[in-house]
């Protein structure tokens, strides 16, 4: 039995709510959730009866006020990511909250402020870090068992028709912070960083093609990590064969998933590179599996809390993430190269992603 069971609510009932929701009740006696929030009591009151849920409350406030979770999952749009989860610090309460964790590095420094001060902590859901494969690689990588990371790609293709964007946040720089950068290639990409460690610079280039939104649907990036690794970025929502695609080639083999929206074991592949096959037990020595989930983050948070530390990923971690993709922009707005801790106060992609104004924003959308 689990020392304690964690008591949590959800803040958001839309779709993504249904995979904590169900990450919460494959963790059996480890967690409970005994409460959701929503501004829409109907949509809430569906929610809290599909799931098994007690109690239901119209704001974030009303919750903290009335109910002693040790667990908040934010779940809503992301403009309000931020200030929901200052709220859940200043209570004292550890929240996860759904990328992207901000909608700017000022947002990110001022919610790693927040926790600074809380004796509660912050963690983002970047849940493709969790499945056992990404593990694993991350274990080998660090051990230098790999040899030398040399080349990497990272593609997320996906494609959103003019519908998608009916919903009045989606597309829009003021509630989503940017489009397919922002949006959906950061899982990809964000595991991509996990794996080759600290970037260094970043040459990009960011289009609107083909939808009639205020943010870009394609951007691409050329990336330099401190070890001398070199990658490539894609980010694309306009592309009909969608898949979701990374390749790392490091000195003694060449490792790869594709999938779409989540990765298991059989997506995976290992292909050593001559004189070297013995790479492949190291791959094949892995022990249980499990696919790239919520439900593993979930169980890696479950963890942190019963030994007391900070759950993954931290503000931190996220932080890297966010001035990545901030320096994805500033590049691809500017025509210039940026580099890592470039981005600072004062800096208009610090306050905003689009920054000095993204090219396309006084010509009318296509």
């Amino acid at each position: 039995m689990p020392a304690r069971t964690h008591l949590s609510a959800i803040v958001g009932t839309g779709a993504i709510a249904n995979a904590h929701a169900s990450a919460l009740r494959a963790a059996g006696d480890r967690a409970r959730l005994v409460a959701v929030v929503d501004i829409e009591h109907d949509r809430a009151r569906a929610f809290a009866d599909e799931h098994g849920v007690p109690r239901v409350y119209p704001s974030l406030a009303a919750l903290l006020a009335r109910e002693a979770v040790d667990l908040v999952h934010l779940c809503t749009p992301p403009r309000q990511h931020t200030p929901l989860a200052i709220e859940c610090l200043d209570a004292g309460v550890t929240v996860l909250v759904e990328k992207p964790p901000a909608l700017s590095l000022a947002e990110m420094d001022e919610l790693v402020a927040a926790e600074r001060r809380s004796s509660a902590h912050v963690a983002t859901v970047f849940q493709h870090r969790f499945g056992a494969p990404a593990v694993r690689l991350r274990r080998l990588a660090a051990a230098a068992r790999l040899g030398r990371p040399l080349l990497a790609t990272c593609a997320t293709l996906w494609y959103r028709d003019d519908g998608y964007f009916a919903v009045p946040w989606w597309g829009s720089w003021d509630s989503e912070g940017g489009g397919p950068t922002m949006g959906h290639g950061i899982h990809q990409f964000d595991l991509l960083l996990s794996v080759l460690g600290p970037w260094r610079e970043v040459r990009a280039l960011a289009a609107r093609r083909a939808r009639a939104v205020h943010t870009e649907d394609v951007s691409m990036a050329l990336v330099t990590f401190e070890s001398g690794a070199v990658a490539t970025v894609v980010n694309s929502l306009v592309s009909p064969r969608q898949t979701s695609a990374l390749r790392f080639d490091f000195e003694r083999a060449t490792v790869e998933v594709e999938h779409l929206y989540g990765y298991t074991e059989t997506d995976w592949t290992m292909t050593p590179a001559p004189g070297h096959e013995d790479v492949l037990s190291w791959w094949a020595d892995a022990g249980p599996s499990s696919p790239s989930s919520h439900e593993g983050q979930v169980t890696a948070v479950l963890d942190a809390l019963d030994r007391g530390d900070p759950p993954p990923v931290t503000g931190a971690d996220a932080r890297n993430t966010m001035e990545f993709i901030a320096a994805l922009y500033a590049s691809a707005f500017t025509g210039l190269p940026v580099r890592c801790g470039q981005i600072a106060p004062g800096d208009p992609f610090y306050r905003r992603m689009d920054g000095t104004g993204a090219p396309w924003a006084a010509v009318a959308a296509p």
